[in-house]
């Protein structure tokens, strides 16, 4: 069992651990590929991460950015917060990496009152890169003042264990992690 007292920051994923965002995943799948479909882009059997990549190699990332985002800030509006929210805060740095976009983090974490207790925010887009990427994590890290090996990340997926993995931290399943509380 992992204490407290182990690490000098703590970054959570945010959907899934902190809130669940009230995203229809499959409608915008499907408005993401219509917006690559009408520029010509073959999408047939593509999933969502893989039509962003697509955007990024045909160009259109902004457009399936701003989609995928839209979809995102409603849904942090209507968030669910999660039992593993009522852990905030800490008394040490809190950070949020996550592959949603900033501002969908923004959104939930005021929504539930939880941003003064996040120091950092690193979302899908506020780096070059994404997760498993450890660049997005590390800049949370960075930005919280502590060193990779002195914190733990907290996650609900196997894509969050390989970002920690590939960044050198330390990593917890949410489950585990709320077992604790």
């Amino acid at each position: 069992m992992t204490r407290q007292d182990e690490y000098d920051a703590y970054v959570y994923d945010l959907d899934g651990t902190l809130v669940s965002l009230d995203v229809d995943w499959d409608e915008v799948t499907q408005n993401v590929a219509a917006v690559l479909r009408a520029r010509g882009v073959d999408v047939d059997g593509a999933d969502l991460w893989t039509m962003l990549e697509l955007s990024e190699e045909t160009g259109y990332r902004r457009k399936v950015e701003e989609t995928i985002t839209e979809f995102e800030r409603e849904g942090a509006r209507t968030a669910e917060k999660l039992p593993l929210a009522e852990a905030l805060p800490h008394e040490r740095p809190v950070g949020v990496c996550s592959l949603n976009s900033e501002a969908a983090c923004r959104i939930a974490l005021e929504t539930y009152g939880l941003d003064s207790a996040v120091g950092q925010i690193v979302g899908r887009d506020s780096v070059d890169t994404e997760k498993p990427d450890p660049e997005p994590l590390l800049a949370t890290i960075d930005a919280l003042g502590a060193a990779p090996e002195r914190t733990l990340f907290i996650g609900d997926s196997r894509r969050d264990y390989h970002t920690a993995e590939n960044a050198g931290t330390a990593f917890i399943y949410q489950s585990k992690w709320q077992a604790q509380f």
